[in-house]
Formats: C-alpha cells, structure tokens, sequence
C-alpha cells in the first residue's frame, strides 16, 4: 500500500510540475505577445540611472512572469550592442525581484480555509481564458484569453503538486527522510539540482511552498531550498551566453556571482545567528513571528526580502563586478574584427522572445535597407566623377549585404517556426524574405554601376555636364523614394506609401527621358559610344533599384490586407 501511495504521489508531482510549467509558458508568451513593444522600450532606458534598471528589471519580469525569459533577453540585446554590460547587470538584478511575485501569487492561492479555495477560484481562470480564445475575433482578447488560460493552469498545477504533497506527508518513511535533512549547505543544493534540471525557480519555490503547508520541510529548509533555486535559475543564463559574443557570457556570469554571493551572505548570516543564540534565531524564526499561522506567506516573503537584500547590498559594487567579469572573460584581440559582418539586432538568444525577436529583426532590415542605399549613392558618386577612393568600403558593404542575405534570412526561418507570435508578426515575416531579397538585389545593381565608373576611367571616357546633372537628379528623386519606402516600412504608414508610389513614377518617367536625351546627344557628338552604353546601363540600374525599394514600401499591403480579413 505504501508504494502504491508513493508511486501515485510521485505521477501526481509529474503532472502538477508539468502543468505548472506549461502554463508558465503560455502566460510568459501571451504576456510577451502583448507587451513586448513597451519592454523593448524599457530596456533601452535602463542607461539613465542603475536604480531605473533594476525597476525596469523588476517590472519587465513581473509583466511576463518569466525571469529566464528576461535574462535571455537581456543577454539578447548586451550580443546585439542594444544596452551596456553595466545595464544589463542592473536589469538581472531586478529580474530577481520580479520572479518572488510568481511565489506571491502562489502563496494567495494556498488560502482557502472553510470557503471556496482561493487556489480553486484561480484555477477557474484556465476554463474562462478557453472559452476567450476559442471563440474572441480580435487578437487582443485571444492574447487575454491565453494570460487567463495560463494564469489558471498556474493553480490546476499547484493543486496537484499540493495534493501529491499531502500524499507524502502521510508516509512516514518519506516525512523522516526529509526530516534528517538539516544541512543547509545540502538543502541548498537540492534547490539548486532541482532547479536547473527544472529550469524554473518558480516551480522549485511552489513545490517548497507546498512542501512546508503540508508539514514535510520546515520553514528553515524551506529557505535554503528557495536560497539554493536561485543558483539553479542560473542555468538558463548559462546555456543563453555559452554560445554568444563575449558579453553575453559576461551577463551569465554576472547573473551567477550575483545570485551566488546572494546565497552565500545569507547563509553565513543565517548560521552565524544561529551559532549566537544557541539555534534560537534564524530567519525561519524571524519571519515565522513576522507572518504567524501563515507558513506559505513567511517562505514568500522571504523569498521577496532575499532578493531585495541581495539587490541592495551588490547595486553599489555593480561596476566593481562588471569589471571584475571583465577580467575573467577577457577580449582576444586577435580575434577581433570590427569590420567583419555580423547581425547587430539579432541573435539566436531572442528567438525565446519571439515577440521581442520581431522587433529586432525589423530593425535589422532598416539597418540592410541603410547599407544598400548608402552603397547605391557610393556607386553614383563613383561613376559622376571617377573618384574610386570609396571602392573599398563599398567592396566592404556588399559584403555585408550578402551576409545578410544569407544570416539573416536564417534567423527569419528559425523566427518563423514559432507559434506564438501574433498573427500580424507571423505575416510580416513571411514578407521579410521577399524585403531582404528587394535589398540584397539592390546592392547588386549598385555594384554594376560601380562597375561601369570602373570601365569608364580605364578608358579615358566619362559623362558630359549634361548627363552627370540628369544623373544627380535620378539620384535625388530615388533619395527621396528611399525615405518614403522607409517610413511606409518601419510606421506602416500607407500615406508614405502613397508618396512613394508617385516617386516610383517619376523615376520611371525619368529615366525614359534619359533614354531620350542620350539619343539626341549622341546624334549631336556631344558624348561617346562608349560613355554612352555606361550611362543607359546606369539609368537601367538605377530604375531597378527604384522598383525594388517600391516592392520593400508595397509589403506593408499583406499586413493590411490580413487585418482587413481579421
């Protein structure tokens, strides 16, 4: 009988943790999904002062209820060159303080007493969220329905773990097990063991809170458990910097001597007290006389006091730690290439945050769109005076561009596979391919006209005064087709389409009339055979170039046309 009760406490534990983390994931998502232009925003003010990173820490993981989500995307944009390692620092240790008010939550939910359970009332959110995202049109109420769906599940979780709880405590084998178990340091490594196997403090905190409601630990191992799942938590961080830039694994380790030395100030003071009074004071005691009757409440309100602690004690030692990472993973210059292509916005590290991720990889885009354009009036300037003192960097910019073509349709395609972005990010990426082809092409085009100043200076040819001015005047109007392409891309602003569709017209106009002033000048000997074929292939170009900066501004109709459908 009593292995059959173990057997089904422990599927009972299985499917509770299970549950729990689904829905931890489904929240986290939805709650990503509906904020994550607000965080991007955050996060990049985070440079104004230390004490506003740790609140936009705390905040940001507070509204996504996921600190390994927050680290990650913190690591994300340290790799892409977004914030500094110092605000990052800062952001991590308000990431901290956000995760505690999971356990807080869970805390309210283990109240109930001769009533409706507070737990049971919560887990009727799950069926509310359900029946919103089954049958809601908007996408707004579908991603309230999932926060819903995944707040509820929370409980439907934490009602099994509870109930697999109460089922151990009624072995006795099991609570004489746990029982031996007094040696904080060991305590704090079955937090730390579990949590990393985990991947969640959250789950590890909601197992010892219900651990200690049904009397299997006492509310001082409860605390070294949770002590030990913020070590834990740091894997999350690890396996995120391991495969980044430099800095990234600079953020993992500022994470984990963080939360170590948090650990570690705490343990020592919890035992030096302990030594002092004769095992008469620790922080059980304290927050047991603080929070009476209420063993749930005194774990959480721990678990919140330790990590505000830690936060205060290494906020003004920030740059002390920055620094000393900096040591431990120290630059190679050899290794460093600052012209060497490279993804800016993006790296895999924020396909986690997919939401976040999109936002990137538009920006992203815009920076592609900036390098093409640039190289275009390189190639203009080239050809118009046969300066070719540029043609190394511009050698160096189409390089990029291929890179990008090639890197960052990748990183769409991994983007992409996720299936729990909004329907308006699934279709803008699904334009992104076509958009990122536009810009590549538009560099190739760029460098035939570089091509054509080469072959002119080699021999002795160039344009007369009248051509060179007809040029620079096809290089104004595709300037400005560029900004109009550029702000119907990045605001999805229709208006601007507009614009740059009657621009596209004029250069397409334009360029007819080119055709037709060469003709009359080379009737007139008033330029070459030769300089000739170079300026209409110009003139070519340059009215290709127009078309692929017009098919860039015209993706913004998918979206539309999906929002219409909505």
């Amino acid at each position: 009988m009593g292995t059959t009760a173990a057997l089904t406490a422990i599927l009972t534990l299985l499917a509770g943790i299970g549950i729990f983390l689904i829905a931890c994931q489904i929240m986290s998502s939805n709650l990503e999904s509906a904020s994550s232009e607000r965080l991007k925003h955050l996060f990049t003010k985070a440079s104004r002062s230390k004490l506003l990173g740790v609140g936009i820490g705390t905040i940001g993981t507070a509204a996504i209820q996921s600190s390994g989500a927050t680290t990650v995307m913190t690591i994300g944009f340290v790799n892409a060159g977004i914030i500094s390692l110092t605000q990052a620092a800062t952001i991590i240790y308000g990431a901290n303080i956000g995760t505690t008010i999971t356990a807080q939550i869970v805390a309210l939910g283990m109240f109930g007493g001769n009533g409706v359970s507070t737990s049971i009332i919560f887990s009727a959110f799950a069926g509310i969220g359900a029946f919103i995202s089954l049958f809601a049109n908007k996408e707004g109420y579908k991603t309230l329905g999932g926060i819903l769906t995944g707040f509820g599940m929370l409980f439907v979780g934490l009602s099994l773990m509870s109930g697999s709880m109460e089922e151990f405590a009624a072995l006795p084998s099991v609570k004489t097990f746990l029982a031996g178990i007094s040696n904080p340091v060991l305590l704090v490594l079955i937090g730390t063991i579990f949590t990393a196997i985990i991947q969640s403090s959250s789950v590890m905190t909601s197992i010892a809170l219900a651990m200690l409601v049904s009397g299997l630990i006492s509310l001082d191992q409860g605390i070294y458990i949770t002590m030990g799942s913020n070590i834990g938590s740091c894997v999350v961080a690890i396996i995120a910097g391991m495969t980044s830039s430099k800095n990234a694994k600079r953020t993992a380790l500022i994470h984990l001597i963080f939360n170590c030395s948090g650990v570690i100030f705490f343990l020592a003071l919890n035992l030096l007290a302990g030594a002092l009074s004769g095992g008469s004071l620790s922080f059980g005691h304290l927050f047991n006389s603080w929070f009476p009757g209420a063993p749930q409440t005194q774990l959480a309100m721990f678990h919140t006091f330790f990590n505000v602690v830690t936060v205060m004690c290494i906020l003004p030692l920030t740059n002390l730690l920055v620094n000393m990472v900096v040591k431990m993973v120290p630059d190679k210059p050899e290794a460093l290439d600052p012209d060497a292509p490279r993804l800016h916005y993006v790296d895999d590290n924020m396909l986690k945050t997919p939401p976040v991720a999109v936002q990137q990889t538009k920006k992203e885009v815009l920076r592609m769109a900036s390098l093409a354009i640039e190289n275009f009036n390189r190639s203009v300037n080239a050809i118009c005076t046969l300066d070719l003192v540029e043609q190394e960097r511009f050698e160096k910019v189409e390089k990029e561009l291929n890179f990008l073509n090639r890197d960052l349709v990748d990183f769409v395609v991994k983007l992409s596979e996720h299936k729990s972005m909004s329907e308006h990010d699934h279709v803008y990426l699904a334009t992104t391919y076509r958009t990122i082809r536009d810009l590549e092409r538009i560099g190739d085009y760029a460098e035939n006209i570089i091509e054509s100043a080469e072959l002119l200076k080699s021999e002795g040819n160039s344009f007369s005064e009248a051509a060179v001015e007809e040029v620079r005047r096809l290089q104004a109007m595709i300037g400005e087709l560029y900004n109009y392409t550029i702000m119907a891309y990045e605001d999805e602003d229709f208006e601007a389409l507009g614009m740059a569709n009657a621009v596209e017209e004029k250069v397409d106009d334009f360029t007819k009339m080119m055709e037709d002033n060469h003709i009359r000048r080379l009737t007139e000997g008033s330029c070459t055979v030769k300089a000739g074929s170079q300026y209409l292939a110009l003139s070519s170009n340059s009215e290709r170039i127009a078309d692929h900066l017009i098919n860039v501004a015209k993706s913004i109709r998918s979206l539309k046309v999906r929002t219409k459908l909505k």
